[in-house]
């Protein structure tokens, strides 16, 4: 064998191996590696996350990790969206990673820039997963016969930037919002057909509704445990934080106040305000500059769940009171003390 043949044997053999490791971190089920560490500014969240409490690394080597989804069906599992590779991918205990749905957000055929697939992943009342896709630039409902259903591409008929993230209300409306992160060039663009970044209801009955259009980057979304008010995280540098609608009995919503600012940490660490969920008690789980910053809904920042790294978003999983991280290329967990916010509601 000679040497150019051998190196490349070698090669392939570590190639083999790093993917083999990749998937074995991915399955083993008691001794995942842990990374970062929970940062405590207040005695409070001792309530919230146990002193030994460790971020456990489940699963890497995606190119950017969003949208987790826990699905309590067939014994739970985890799905979350891979933007860059138009995949969702599904991770469940003990099995490791598998590929759920490609395409996820982009059904075209020309290139369609850095992130063309689906982004936040929700359940609607009937336990069908909904959509915020990148590429195809609207909100999709996933049939119980295995299809795809769009609910809403455009607004007054001119069509949505690309929906980012949703949530679901009790009487089955569906709350999204809407930057401009999936088109290819973003805000210049040229398919851009709104001048805007909106907030949007979709209705049972299928009127889509504009919130709000104040909000530079709206991103990730979720309400109080009372669904009477509204958090909206914002992407935004220059203006990083995340506002709080009241919400009005006929569904619109009121005059929106900052609930936190994210300044003071966006110059340290990698990331921006992106996904958040909450708990049971209104504590608002928000995905920010290096973690998750737990903070209450009077807006006191409690801790975070740092890894060090950009964090896209978050979801309650398990039993509820486990927090499932996608962390830049990687998923994470953490468990926790409390659950996520009407828990049991949940399909």
């Amino acid at each position: 064998m000679n040497k150019i043949l051998n190196y490349r044997v070698v090669s392939l053999s570590v190639i083999i191996f790093l993917a083999f490791s990749l998937i074995t971190i991915a399955q083993e089920s008691n001794n995942y590696p842990t990374i970062g560490e929970v940062v405590r500014f207040d005695n409070r969240i001792n309530d919230l996350i146990e002193d030994d409490a460790r971020i456990e690394l489940l699963a890497s080597g995606f190119e950017w990790s969003e949208g987790p989804l826990w699905i309590q069906d067939g014994g739970g599992c985890l799905v979350f969206s891979d933007i860059p590779r138009n995949s969702v991918m599904k991770w469940k205990e003990g099995e490791g990673i598998t590929l759920f749905m490609k395409p996820s957000g982009y059904t075209g055929v020309a290139d369609y820039g850095r992130e063309p697939g689906s982004n936040g992943l929700t359940l609607d009342l009937q336990g069908c997963i909904i959509f915020c896709e990148h590429g195809d630039r609207r909100i999709s409902r996933l049939e119980k016969d295995g299809g795809k259903k769009t609910l809403a591409d455009n607004y007054k008929g001119r069509r949505l930037n690309s929906p980012n993230d949703a949530v679901v209300k009790s009487n089955g409306d569906i709350y999204f919002t809407d930057p401009p992160y999936g088109l290819p060039k973003r805000y210049d663009d040229p398919r851009r057909e709104l001048d805007y970044c909106g907030v949007y209801r979709l209705s049972t009955t299928g009127q889509l509704t504009l919130l709000t259009k104040e909000m530079t980057r709206p991103n990730g979304i979720a309400f109080s445990p009372e669904e009477n008010i509204l958090y909206v995280a914002q992407s935004d540098s220059k203006n990083p934080i995340i506002k709080a609608f009241p919400v009005k009995r006929d569904g619109t919503l009121g005059t929106g106040k900052v609930l936190y600012n994210y300044l003071n940490f966006v110059r340290k660490f990698p990331g921006s305000p992106d996904g958040l969920k909450v708990d049971r008690s209104g504590n608002l789980f928000a995905t920010g500059p290096g973690g998750v910053y737990i903070i209450t809904p009077k807006g006191k920042l409690l801790g975070r769940i740092h890894t060090g790294q950009a964090t896209a978003n978050c979801a309650w999983g398990d039993d509820g009171s486990v927090m499932y991280m996608t962390v830049d290329d990687s998923l994470c967990r953490i468990k926790t003390k409390t659950k996520g916010a009407n828990w049991k509601n949940i399909p």
